[in-house]
């Protein structure tokens, strides 16, 4: 019975709102984090440098911890060398799910991204087969922060075949941009979302080659818990989206014009704004469905 969940990057904004649901849900939680100590999201803070395998091992022996939820990675790939950002997401995973096997820690729950694609921060355009996106797509990232995300993937699929000495139950969570109800606001239902007024934006590139996907922390918080609370043996890699995109402009004309000669498997409806990422392994392995839109910001 998991009892105790570490949280490594607990300071960060998606952090603080996976230890404060742990907490509301009855859960004792550990924060692992290199940052300025704060005390007042978790029952625990523990300094630690998770690219340091001494303190990661070290710091979750002393935790107690039953799960990890690893999120203390750089979120960004544009504020340092590439090396460092790949090293963040790459190494971090590694000394986390090592770590993990040798203490007898069975869950490990990881921040994979949607950049592990190829998408993202790429500078060339996403390379999509079919639409909706799903597990088994290809992945094609060029940059440092996309390599890293698809290895520290790969990484977890090697933990997974080991016999002994690993967590049993390894989640790679592929999260698009996450928002909460202010960043929502200020970027949806202020901004102009039809196609038209984000092809004249600045950011249309990064919309395009993140498939116009986000999702609120509310169900963010809910699949971290339901990952925490898996059973399964092995690792799985599970895309993360809310159940509409971030568009004004329905879905099927959106991918008429910005996606034309790309393969559709799924029949949207005129006035459909569903999501072009498919979240069916999600609910088939967790039960988790999203449900939160930023169209009910009205």
């Amino acid at each position: 019975m998991i009892e105790t969940v570490a949280v490594t990057g607990g300071n960060g904004r998606v952090g603080q709102g996976v230890l404060a649901h742990l907490n509301d849900e009855g859960y004792r939680t550990v924060n692992l984090s290199r940052g300025k100590r704060d005390e007042k999201h978790s029952d625990e803070y523990l300094t630690t440098d998770v690219l340091d395998t001494g303190e990661v091992y070290g710091s979750l022996a002393k935790s107690t911890a039953d799960a990890i939820v690893h999120l203390g990675m750089l979120p960004t790939p544009d504020v340092t060398p590439g090396y460092q950002t790949y090293k963040s997401n790459v190494m971090s995973s590694y000394h986390v799910l090592e770590a993990a096997g040798a203490l007898g820690i069975d869950t490990v729950v990881l921040a994979s991204s949607f950049s592990a694609i190829g998408g993202g921060f790429e500078p060339e355009g996403i390379t999509v087969d079919y639409l909706p996106l799903d597990e088994n797509h290809r992945l094609t990232p060029s940059n440092p922060y996309g390599m890293g995300k698809q290895m520290l993937e790969i990484t977890a699929d090697g933990f997974a075949r080991r016999v002994d000495d690993r967590p049993r139950t390894i989640t790679s969570l592929r999260f698009p941009w996450v928002v909460d109800d202010t960043l929502a606001r200020k970027t949806f239902v202020k901004g102009d979302r039809t196609l038209a007024g984000m092809r004249a934006s600045d950011h249309f590139h990064t919309q395009r080659n993140t498939l116009f996907t986000y999702v609120h922390m509310s169900d963010v918080v809910d699949l971290v818990q339901r990952a925490v609370e898996a059973t399964f043996d092995g690792h799985e890699c599970i895309w993360v989206s809310a159940p509409d995109t971030s568009a004004e402009t329905p879905t099927r004309e959106l991918i008429a014009e910005v996606f034309p000669e790309v393969d559709v498997r799924c029949d949207f409806a005129e006035h459909d704004h569903s999501t072009l990422v498919d979240t069916a392994k999600a609910q088939n392995l967790f039960g988790w469905t999203p449900e939160w839109s930023w169209r009910q910001l009205g």
